[in-house]
């Protein structure tokens, strides 16, 4: 497969997260500018563990090699016993070619400028930057960046902006998990399940179902009413601010992050392709279609909010009140080929002769297909393709180009 660079080098940067080396393909095959990764040491997403120092080099190679950036997550909250291995750990990053350490602690910080001065230092949301001081601090210790906490609004952002340095660049995220803590720094999953949420290793316990028990009646669960389904009260939207980057660029935002390195593959495809495509529609002067903002509902997520950007939870609690997420649609395999004739695909999720199958092409708007006359790598005529990884091919006219996604939907 061959990979290019879909995205325009003029600012603000489009950040997408990359929790496996297959979603840094995706990420870089629709059209990020640069990935944000984490190995298992150090980083706010240890689930997302593709990533070693032994083949971090060559992860941060391929992505060079496409014009695209690579920054290096570092952001726990660190604690004494960290500190005696930070240093192997920023001399590996400095020595595989990261872009930039994404630190949320002033004693990282101050390693890193000894271990890797040759690195940019990008300041973690984590860190919970609120005002222009704290950003003017942190710029002369040595900062390259800062990622804004999230609790900030547009209005806000323009004032920082205008109050420090225009080297100092913002980083904000626009689409993705909300947090119910401040900046991400929770206690619930430490104290719940012995999982530590600054650590990276959170449990999500504020996405539970939760009942009522009252001291004296040990077992006895009484359900709390938001509504027929019971209480999420702790649970928080996604946020989704495909439609206001306008907003943002004017209020001098450099980077607009997405989050998701616990998402797979296919979300960071389709969310990224989809903010490619907005922002180069915002730095053209123009407004994202109606089809590209579609796009967003097409991965699985929780009902979408704009976050603190334009008002006070006191207006808006942002709460969503359904567990889980709604996924409507599942990726059915990538292309690896076709000629005008065939279509040949490596199948992901099982899909049947006959279905309605969508192609989503880097840049592009989707298209339909149908899965007519399938075929399995052999040539065999097949009803369905029901085994992941397997190489099928369907009769069509069309040439989509390698890489591209195709999915089926859920819904009937």
């Amino acid at each position: 497969m061959s990979f290019k660079n879909n995205g325009i080098s003029t600012e603000p940067e489009l950040l997408a997260p990359a929790g496996s080396p297959e979603s840094l393909e995706f990420a870089i095959r629709y059209g990020a500018d640069a990935v944000y990764l984490g190995t298992d040491e150090f980083s706010m997403r240890t689930v997302s563990r593709s990533f070693t120092e032994e083949n971090l080099k060559k992860n941060i190679d391929f992505a060079h090699d496409r014009g695209v950036k690579v920054y290096l997550a570092s952001n726990i909250i660190a604690h004494n016993s960290d500190i005696a291995r930070v240093d192997s750990f920023f001399k590996t990053a400095a020595e595989a070619g990261a872009d930039a350490l994404i630190i949320s602690d002033l004693g990282m910080l101050n390693r890193a400028k000894k271990i890797a001065p040759a690195l940019e230092i990008h300041i973690s949301t984590q860190f919970g930057v609120t005002n222009f001081e704290t950003a003017r601090v942190l710029h002369e210790l040595g900062a390259k960046r800062i990622v804004l906490a999230r609790e900030l609004s547009v209005d806000e952002i323009a004032e920082i902006r205008s109050k420090i340095s225009p080297e100092l660049q913002i980083e904000c995220f626009v689409h993705g998990a909300m947090c119910v803590s401040f900046s991400g720094r929770c206690l619930i999953s430490n104290y719940l399940t012995g999982r530590d949420a600054n650590r990276g290793n959170c449990s999500q316990p504020c996405r539970w179902r939760y009942s009522l028990v009252e001291e004296k009646r040990p077992g006895e669960y009484l359900p709390v009413f938001e509504n027929e389904n019971g209480t999420f009260i702790l649970n928080s939207k996604d946020l989704n601010m495909i439609e206001h980057l306008d907003e943002l660029r004017k209020a001098g935002v450099n980077s607009f992050k997405i989050e998701g390195r616990a998402k797979n593959a296919y979300y960071t495809g389709v969310v990224t392709n989809a903010y490619r495509i907005a922002l180069d529609a915002v730095i053209a002067g123009e407004k994202p279609e109606d089809w590209v903002i579609e796009e967003l509902n097409k991965v699985s997520h929780r009902p979408y909010d704009t976050g603190f950007f334009f008002d006070k939870p006191v207006e808006n609690a942002r709460v969503s009140y359904k567990g889980g997420y709604i996924r409507q649609w599942d990726i059915a395999g990538l292309i690896e080929s076709a000629d005008g004739a065939r279509i040949n695909l490596v199948q992901r999720n099982r899909f049947f002769e006959g279905d309605s199958l969508e192609v989503l092409e880097p840049g592009k708007k989707p298209y339909n297909i149908l899965a007519q006359d399938l075929l399995d790598e052999e040539g065999n005529k097949i009803e369905s393709a029901p085994h992941p990884m397997m190489k099928v091919s369907i009769k069509s006219k069309l040439t989509p180009v390698a890489g591209s996604i195709v999915r089926i939907s859920k819904v009937t």
